[in-house]
């Protein structure tokens, strides 16, 4: 068996040495990397050979790579390397990596076309002079060679073992065993059905109700797929902490059941979490933990290997023992784990690290989607970026002398943008610009320019929001390159300066100015004062994209399959247009387990529309107490603002101040999250406030007693504005006038609500009740995006027949309406099968 690896890997692997240096300097971006080669590439004449294919094997290992270009002429092999600055600055730990690299290339070449010598060069190209720097050394192939074995070596025992591993690990996986003695229903289904997809090579999105065993019923069948399949590594990805501890749940139940099983599992976690020392910068003459990192890092790789499971805690304790940062001892075992648990920007996110090494590496992948249904928003938020005039201009008055003219010249740019748009728009607070103007672009780009150029000479003379205004000026200079149809340009209005400006300023250092402001050092109010003339008519750009399909294409094609599950997949539609999943996707609903005479159901006739809000209070105070005082319990009720919720509650305690409450607050500390939940004991019993769609209505287990009904105030729709109904106009364009509504408003709306109600019936021994309060539930297009198992009656509804209960019922248990909802068709752009129809048939589960 045959360990491949690319030269850049290798040479990671044994070359690099010394500090971890993260001091930011602005080194060219892909696309200008990309480009800077192309630009040295051009410069050579025939007979050069660019992108030259090379490789090379010493016992088991098959070192491969490309070239950057070969001269035959001149028997000169080059390594191209962009930068942007000063040339000295390039560190001489990246010189050493880069010098390992083209000897590497050099022996391969020499090996292929016999030469017993060639010239290698580092060619170094400075993307802003677009100047070259060569520095060339002569080499025997002899040497090369001897080179070459080396650093083959020190790689040797490592590959050994991870052949070792991978043969362990799949031998394992072909044996593994379904680790509980019998499936909950649905979840045999579940596991057949994802088995079926990996194999196949296709998309899958699965629908499945809570407590079936989502977690178990995919990563199962995705490990038992590795082996045949070649599957080098499983992603589980998830929206919050708490999916990502179900997961490592899951994982260990697996591995402890099935005895020793050579499982990798890491857990990455966010670098504000990981870090030990917040208050130092990220390289060695700062960090201790950074200073010799490369030198203590494969000690501690080997250590972390050995654990097998690498969770937070246990991924820390090995690198505080090897004086290693523990993030990015985190960042380095992605490429030696099987399974890698982390957050959904890991894999989808416009510089995602996952995604990067998974394309760099050629790695064969699985990616698990938890709780899918939040995908469109998270995503959306990755591919936005907005300018916020205000933010710039407190930085641009506490810029160095250095930076104050193309700072003020970018300013004055962005007003002239104001003005035009004030005028063409009649001093709309808001509204949406067709397209970028170029001026305002090159302006944009002159401003990123300089203020690279002061980093390279000045590494480390940017303060903070200086710094965070360079990081907004690159995403929305990158996203504003990828404008389209699938996000919008809009402006609006900065709104409270003086506010924004305190809560920017006061209890921060005091701030450096320049020119005008020198003398308000250390006062923010006077610094507010100064900056407040300067934004008089300040606005935020926003480059908003609103149809994430286009920039999750690429990550689609890269995975061998992709699963995407969840308890709200409905209407299939919704989700398929605007995650834009390849054509061959399936689409799987599984059978609900639970029973409709688990959860009592009542529609409620009360109005909660906003004009309506303040005569439904009383009706809502009521129906609560009452339910309550004919069955006591644990409840949730929800509502779709924080000033409803409190108006509500605050009714609530004066009519019923013997039942116990407890209420979601703005901002909660995670302390007090948790605090909340505890309330929710089965010994104990009140009522919970919360916010629909909020922390409280998704992501949290409340078995048993310990909740025995939700009371749900509105459709959870998201608010009329200005930027929803853009929104509504881009779907409406995009896919169809009838989808814009629904793919703004109810659809979200009812996924919410019906999440919300998922906190009820969490097995299938649990009871409970739902009261949807809304008339507009009632209504068929509502109904029908009901859950199926909860027999909403249909018939009823569209008889015009009020579906409502009168009185609150005395015991939470009760058949609800009658019959099943009609699923929503399928669609075109994904496949409605079953998993006959895969037509691969899953291995024996014992």
């Amino acid at each position: 068996m045959t360990y491949r690896v690319t030269v850049r890997n290798l040479c990671e692997f044994t070359a690099k040495r010394g500090d971890l240096d993260l001091r930011f300097t602005p080194s060219p971006s892909a696309q200008e990397g990309i480009a800077g080669h192309g630009i040295v590439q051009s410069r050579r004449v025939a007979p050069y050979l660019s992108e030259l294919s090379l490789s090379g094997e010493i016992n088991n290992l098959q070192v491969v790579g490309r070239a950057d270009g070969y001269d035959p002429v001149t028997n000169q092999l080059e390594e191209i390397k962009t930068y942007r600055g000063d040339f000295h600055q390039i560190p001489d730990n990246h010189r050493q990596l880069h010098w390992a690299q083209v000897k590497i290339y050099g022996w391969m070449l020499c090996q292929e076309r016999g030469l017993s010598a060639v010239t290698l060069a580092l060619v170094y190209f400075d993307i802003r002079s677009q100047q070259e720097t060569v520095i060339a050394e002569s080499h025997s192939a002899l040497d090369l060679k001897q080179f070459f074995e080396t650093q083959c070596a020190l790689f040797l025992a490592w590959s050994q073992s991870e052949l070792t591993h991978r043969a362990a690990r799949d031998q394992a996986l072909d044996a593994l065993k379904f680790p509980y003695a019998d499936f909950r229903t649905g979840q045999r289904a579940l596991a057949e059905d994802v088995y079926r997809a990996t194999i196949s090579g296709r998309c899958l999105m699965v629908q499945a109700p809570t407590g079936i065993g989502k977690t178990v019923g995919t990563l199962f069948p995705t490990l038992k797929a590795c082996p045949g399949q070649g599957v080098d590594k499983i992603f589980f990805l998830a929206a919050k902490t708490s999916g990502r501890s179900l997961a490592l749940d899951a994982l260990n139940v697996i591995r402890t059941t099935a005895g020793i099983l050579p499982l990798r599992v890491l857990e990455l976690v966010a670098r504000d979490k990981a870090c030990e020392h917040p208050d130092k910068a990220c390289h060695g003459d700062s960090c201790p933990l950074a200073h010799g990192f490369y030198d203590r890092l494969p000690a501690a790789r080997q250590a972390a290997a050995d654990l097998q499971v690498m969770n937070r805690q246990a991924l820390r304790t090995v690198a505080l023992a090897h004086q290693v940062c523990p993030y990015y001892l985190g960042q380095d075992m992605v490429r030696w784990s099987d399974v890698v648990v982390g957050d959904y920007n890991y894999y989808f996110d416009l510089n995602a690290m996952l995604y990067g090494l998974t394309v760099a590496n050629q790695w064969r992948v699985t990616v698990l989607v938890d709780e899918a249904h939040n995908m469109v928003e998270r995503v959306r938020n990755m591919y936005t970026a907005q300018l916020d005039q205000i933010d710039f201009n407190i930085a641009r008055r506490e810029a160095p002398l250095g930076l104050k003219k193309p700072l003020d010249r970018f300013n004055r740019h962005w007003n002239t943008f104001n003005k035009k748009q004030s005028e063409e728009n009649k001093d709309a607070a808001y509204h949406v610009c067709a397209s970028i103007p170029s001026t305002f672009s090159d302006a944009l780009q002159q401003v990123i320019n300089a203020l690279s150029e002061y980093m390279n000479e000045n590494p480390l003379g940017l303060n903070s929001r200086l710094l965070q205004s360079y990081f907004d000026l690159l995403l929305f200079s990158n996203l504003l390159a990828s404008f389209d149809t699938h996000s919008i340009f809009d402006i609006s209005i900065a709104g409270n300066k003086t506010e924004k400006m305190v809560g920017k300023i006061a209890g921060q250092p005091p701030v450096t100015l320049t020119g005008k402001s020198a003398g308000l050092n250390g006062n923010p109010f006077q610094l507010i004062a100064a900056v407040e003339k300067a934004s008089a008519k300040a606005t935020v750009l926003c480059v908003r994209n609103i149809i994430p399909a286009p920039f999750l294409a690429q990550r689609f094609a890269a995975a061998r399959s992709v699963v995407m599950f969840s308890a709200t997949l409905t209407p299939l539609q919704f989700y398929s247009d605007t995650l834009g999943m390849p054509e061959n996707t399936a689409w799987i609903e599984v059978q609900s387990p639970f029973s409709p005479d688990q959860l009592y159901v009542q529609i409620n006739a009360i109005s909660t529309r906003y004009q309506d809000r303040a005569d439904s209070l009383m009706p809502i105070a009521t129906l609560i107490g009452k339910t309550y005082s004919s069955t006591p319990g644990n409840y949730l009720a929800f509502f779709s603002s924080f000033d409803y919720l409190q108006k509500v509650a605050d009714l609530f305690a004066a009519r019923f101040p013997e039942i116990p409450i407890w209420v979601q607050s703005r901002r909660m500390a995670e302390s007090e999250r948790e605090q909340f939940l505890a309330r929710f004991s089965p010994s104990a019993k009140g009522v919970g406030f919360a916010v629909l769609g909020g922390a409280f209505a998704e992501g949290i287990d409340l078995p048993g007693d310990c909740l025995i009904g939700a009371f749900i105030a509105t459709l959870g729709l998201p608010p009329l504005n200005p930027v929803n109904a853009q929104v509504m106009q881009c779907m409406s364009t995009a896919f169809g006038a009838d989808a814009g509504y629904d793919y703004t408003y109810l659809f979200p709306g009812i996924r919410k609500v019906v999440q919300a109600a998922g906190r009820v019936i969490r097995s299938q021994h649990d009871r409970g009740s739902v009261y949807l309060i809304d008339d507009r539930f009632a209504q068929p297009n509502v109904a029908r995006l009901l859950p199926p198992w909860w027999n909403v009656d249909l018939k009823r509804i569209k008889e015009g027949t009020a579906v409502t209960s009168g009185d609150p019922v005395s015991a939470p248990v009760r058949a609800a309406l009658v019959t099943s909802v009609a699923s929503p068709a399928p669609v075109a752009s994904a496949t409605s099968v079953t998993g006959q129809q895969l037509g691969i048939i899953f291995p024996t589960i014992d």
